[in-house]
């Protein structure tokens, strides 16, 4: 008889960690997968979402 192997996890969008699916959150932008862990550090978005939040703001004049 086979064995069977279930693997409930994904890897977070924002710190590339593999954490259980069922802990996490989404992205606010994209829906991606977010840890626990970052959601705990206050972090609501995904790398690429980050990336594009960044670019698109307005940069300070000094």
């Amino acid at each position: 008889m086979t064995k069977l192997h279930e693997h409930d996890a994904m890897i977070c969008r924002s710190c590339g960690n593999e954490e259980r699916a069922s802990e996490g959150y989404p992205c606010v932008d994209c829906g991606t997968f977010i840890c626990v862990v970052c959601d705990m550090r206050g972090i609501t978005r995904c790398r690429e979402c980050q990336a594009k939040r960044d670019a698109a703001a307005p940069k300070p004049e000094s």
